[in-house]
């Protein structure tokens, strides 16, 4: 039964079976596992005259009048009394027969929130039930279930779906597909039993621990839940260890002259995962390897060494960047690194010239071009490669799972597929990591470059902003440059954002002896290009810009990074911006500006960035302050909402989970691979590259 359709059910039609889609249900099964989003108490009455507004709770008594009123639109009051105290029920909308219900001297229940009106308590839009002559009151005898809606489908509906579904369930339980010993370790019910309270709670059931998801039997769904997206990820690793690649064996003498050549001595940290990196290229399958490093720790010239393996070994390569400015950034770093080598890269990317493109795309093809550096225009229609062996994706939460998927499939082949390396600058914590990318090994470059101070940062009100711009003259009377960062280009009416134009207005005229520039995401790339070179040579000496310097922009020279409005960034995004300072030998400062006053949230995030320059600590406390969706790029990546776990909340049960995943993959695969089926479907897993 369980397993069936949900036409199986009493009352389900195909119409309604497609309305239900939309919540993701599609068998009997599934209705397990909408858990609700909240509980109400309809377990007593409550005398009327014990009312207090803003409660939510149950109510009988005898209608002592029923009238149309109109008081600026129609309403349907029904004054009720249980002889402690009277309550008026509201409704906006109803019928002739609906109003034909309500007759001096019946009886009925209602449940609904209470509010204070005009002439008393009242309640709008009540769930209600007209008794019957010597009718009593029915009470539950469980907390009611609130469930996540759709259109269409009322809550009662619901509830008697999930009664049938409970009915199945408790003729044929679910398999239990996690070990005893887990369950027993960790003081965890049945699945069954745990399915059971959470839809149908009792009465005297802790609301405010599952409000906070903490109850025993939802942390033993999420870490069900948890271990098949796990087990799932940890399958796409084990194919992609089935598939082959060209074994990058040869060029260790040219790697070797490179990095002694190179006009700095590599950190500790980025020694470490190049070794990692040129382990992982040696072997016959692909290489999957995400690399996690801070602002300014030097993962470009990391990428720069993979590439350079790759070209000693007679095949190519491709870095694959965001936006155009960090592709071209890219594009020059390796041609000045790679020139001595006689290699000189390729660029590709969508604002190109006919000509220039059609050079390239030759270039490609015919293998001449070693290394490839573009956009998105590397994996479209019309680019072929000769023997793409390593593809690297720079900020790779930037982009879309299938996006990713097809620059990899340009390159496979004969030989197999390419060997992968993502990179990102927004460190991700461990716990999270674990959940999101356990189909990849993981560097991390936590060392920064010696000689690198970390960047000073304050948050000031926006009324001194006098005081800031005075703080700009003299960091460029000093021989320095400043960054001035807004959110928008234009002046909107409906935030109240300090636009990029008018900063660049104000900036202007209270700083006429310097040279100030203006770069926004509406200019042609050619116009915003030109903008920041401009600015990286030094001919620029304060850049307004909006968020499109983000990533990438590396002018060693620049020490001051003003933040407009930054109480409306995240912790992420602020922190990758304060990273385009400090990347030179002077102390760099970051003053964040914001509009008092400041809410909880943004008085906690400005603190973590005054308090750190450590990217896992923001990353954290972004996650606590946002969730994992903005960090990790969801909207791009396909990481699917959970069902019941959540990252943040249920962290500290992914150390478990991988253990206890590692041991099922061992020891049972057929109970692995049921975990994945129930709690994913046939999707198996939800596109990782």
């Amino acid at each position: 039964m369980l397993s069936d359709a949900l036409t199986a059910l009493k009352g389900v039609g195909p119409a309604l079976a497609k309305k239900l889609e939309n919540l993701g249900l599609y068998r009997v099964e599934d209705l397990l596992f909408l858990l609700p989003l909240r509980y109400e108490d309809r377990t007593q009455l409550v005398r009327i005259g014990a009312l207090v507004a803003g409660n939510r709770c149950l109510v009988t008594g005898e209608v002592l009048l029923s009238e149309t009123a109109f008081r600026g639109r129609r309403n349907l009051l029904v004054r009720i009394s249980d002889g402690s105290g009277q309550v008026t029920l509201r409704f906006f909308h109803f019928s002739r027969q609906q109003q034909a219900q309500f007759q001096a001297g019946v009886h009925v229940t209602a449940f609904g929130e209470v509010r204070r009106g005009n002439s008393g308590f009242e309640m709008i839009h009540p769930e209600y039930r007209v008794l019957r002559e010597g009718q009593s009151a029915a009470m539950s005898d469980a907390l009611t279930a609130i469930y996540p809606a759709t259109e269409g489908v009322q809550q009662g509906r619901l509830r008697n779906l999930t009664d049938q579904a409970l009915r199945a369930m408790s003729e044929a339980p679910p398999a239990e597909l996690l070990p005893e010993d887990v369950t027993t370790k960790l003081g965890m019910p049945s699945l069954a039993d745990a399915i059971h309270y959470l839809h149908r709670p009792p009465p005297d059931a802790d609301i405010e621990q599952m409000l906070a998801g903490r109850h025993p039997c939802q942390q033993r769904l999420a870490f069900e839940e948890l271990l098949a997206h796990y087990l799932s990820l940890r399958n796409v690793r084990a194919l992609a260890e089935t598939d082959d690649a060209t074994a990058l064996t040869r060029g260790q003498e040219t790697v070797g002259h490179f990095i002694g050549e190179l006009p700095f001595k590599l950190t500790g940290a980025q020694q470490r995962v190049v070794t990692e990196i040129l382990d992982d290229l040696q072997q016959a399958h692909p290489m999957m390897r995400l690399i996690q490093g801070d602002v300014g720790s030097g993962k470009t010239v990391v990428a720069a060494i993979a590439c350079l393996k790759a070209i000693a070994c007679g095949v190519q390569a491709a870095i694959m960047a965001p936006t155009e400015i960090l592709a071209e950034q890219h594009w020059r770093n390796f041609s000045d690194w790679f020139r001595s080598l006689g290699i000189e890269p390729a660029w590709l990317s969508g604002s190109q010239k006919a000509a220039a493109r059609r050079d390239a795309l030759a270039a490609i093809a015919d293998g001449s071009a070693q290394l490839v550096v573009g956009t998105h225009a590397l994996f479209q229609e019309g680019v072929e490669f000769a023997n793409l062996a390593l593809v690297v994706i720079d900020e790779q939460h930037r982009f879309g799972v299938h996006q990713r998927m097809a620059l990899r499939d340009k390159g496979v082949d004969d030989a197999g597929h390419p060997h992968q390396l993502v990179m990102t600058a927004t460190p991700i914590p461990r716990t999270l990591a674990m959940a999101a990318y356990a189909d990849l090994d993981t560097s991390v470059i936590d060392e920064l470059p010696p000689g690198r101070q970390p960047v000073t940062t304050i948050a000031v009100p926006d009324t001194r902003r006098g005081e800031i711009v005075e703080r700009v003259r003299a960091a460029v009377a000093a021989g320095q440059q400043a960054y001035w960062v807004c959110p928008l280009i234009e002046e909107s009416d409906v935030l109240d954002y300090q636009a990029a134009e008018k900063s660049y207005a104000m900036l202007t005229e209270a700083l006429p002896e310097l040279r100030v520039g203006l770069v926004h995401g509406r200019m042609r790339p050619a116009e915003k290009d030109k903008g920041m070179q401009a600015f990286k040579e030094g001919l620029i000496q304060v850049l307004v810009a909006t968020t499109v310097i983000e990533v990438g922009v590396d002018v060693p020279n620049a020490s001051l990074m003003i933040i407009e409005n930054a109480e409306r960034m995240g912790l992420s995004q602020l922190h990758q911006l304060r990273g385009r300072v400090g990347r030179g030998a002077a102390q760099s400062h970051c003053v964040l500006l914001y509009k008092p006053p400041l809410g909880r949230i943004a008085k906690e995030r400005l603190a973590v960035l005054r308090d750190t320059n450590d990217g896992f600590i923001v990353a954290q406390r972004d996650l606590e302050l946002r969730g994992p969706g903005e960090l990790l790029g969801t909207r791009q990546t396909g990481l699917p909402d959970y069902r019941v776990a959540n990252l943040v909340r249920d962290a500290e049960l992914m150390p478990q989970v991988q253990m206890s995943a590692e041991a099922i993959r061992t020891s049972s695969p057929e109970r692995a691979a049921a975990i994945v089926r129930r709690w994913l479907g046939d999707a198996g897993r939800y596109g990782k590259v």
